[in-house]
């Protein structure tokens, strides 16, 4: 009974005692309502500096990995075997690309050459190619950045599964000295044959990234089903979205089919979408473009920033007048022989950094 007595004559000394305005709530807060800090002045936090980092298609273009190029077919392949002079082209086309990108102040990396070794493996009749050869085309499709997120993919077309060799060593240091992250989509599944549709597939190309909306392409030439659906798995813990293009059975990639070329601009032919473009750009400005210059690859150019546009000198009459129309500045350089092989300047670069400044 005496503790009882000893509590109640506490709380009323006290109330007697305190403040009129004394709240047993702001007692047990952290900060009193009268002591509130004010933020509104508080120094602004300063921006993480990224290395890796890739917010949209349009963002400026300040790091990327740069194509060097090796073919060599054998196999169902070998009639597409490239010449010495064919190459010389090719090489050639790289280093106008690369006076391009450095005249924007683009950092580029460059992937090393396949090793003698990695290329008698693209001609062992039952290893990783199949015996069809080798193939170092385009940097776009054997990885890609989102966000923070460097992805090695997964090649349906058994000749360019050694692809990935040469820049390895590019996202391994990157990965070191940036702490992105840094994984790999799964190998294709080979238990029916090697040339197995099973997947999954994911290949650079199908991507195109818009803040945290990704869209993948799907024609059943490149990327699949599996493929998309483990790349929206990883992505949604960190609050992507993955949403699936549905593209027509002869086109390749996505970035064949549409170009983001800035905020509320694309250029995109209407016949490779089946189902039409995706909902979020249903509004914007768009430059179209019909079947055959799409299979010339007029739609695959590149954004070095939201105000330049890289595209080939064969369009300037067509994409390139348009882009100048709505106030973009245009690049043009001739690109013709990469052309030949599938991919023009989308497929040749793929970005590390492109992040608003």
């Amino acid at each position: 009974m005496f503790k009882y007595v000893v509590f109640f004559t506490f709380v009323i000394m006290s109330m007697v005692l305190l403040p009129k305005n004394f709240s047993f709530v702001n007692a047990i807060s952290p900060v009193s309502q009268s002591e509130k800090i004010d933020t509104s002045q508080a120094p602004e936090q300063p921006k993480k500096d990224y290395s890796v980092y890739v917010e949209s298609e349009f963002a400026p273009l300040k790091r990327a990995v740069v194509s060097q190029s090796e073919i060599e077919l054998g196999g169902k392949l070998k009639d597409l075997k490239i010449g010495k002079h064919q190459q010389n082209l090719w090489n050639m086309e790289r280093q106008n690309l690369e006076i391009i990108l450095k005249k924007y102040n683009v950092e580029i990396l460059r992937p090393r050459k396949l090793t003698n070794y990695e290329k008698q493996i693209g001609f062992a009749p039952d290893g990783i190619t199949d015996g069809t050869g080798f193939t170092n085309f385009f940097a776009r499709d054997p990885f890609f950045t989102i966000g923070e997120n460097l992805i090695e993919g997964s090649f349906r077309s058994v000749y360019r599964r050694l692809e990935i060799l040469p820049i390895r060593s590019i996202l391994e240091k990157e990965a070191a000295s940036s702490g992105c992250m840094y994984v790999s989509v799964p190998v294709p599944d080979v238990s029916e044959g090697i040339d197995s549709d099973t997947g999954p597939f994911l290949e650079g190309g199908d991507i195109l990234v818009y803040g945290k909306k990704i869209f993948v392409g799907n024609s059943g030439m490149a990327s699949n089903k599996k493929g998309i659906d483990w790349l929206g798995n990883y992505l949604k813990k960190f609050d992507y979205e993955v949403y699936e293009v549905a593209l027509a059975p002869d086109v390749l990639h996505l970035d064949c089919a549409v170009s983001l070329v800035r905020e509320g601009l694309l250029i995109y032919c209407p016949e490779t979408l089946p189902e039409g473009l995706p909902e979020t750009f249903k509004d914007w400005d768009k430059i179209s473009v019909n079947y055959d210059a799409m299979r010339k690859l007029a739609v695959n150019g590149l954004p070095i920033n939201e105000e330049v546009y890289l595209t080939d000198t064969e369009f300037k009459n067509t994409i390139g007048a348009e882009l100048e129309k709505r106030g973009i500045k245009v690049e043009y350089i001739s690109f013709s022989t990469t052309r030949t092989f599938g991919g023009a300047f989308r497929c040749s670069v793929q970005p590390l950094l492109r992040i608003s400044d």
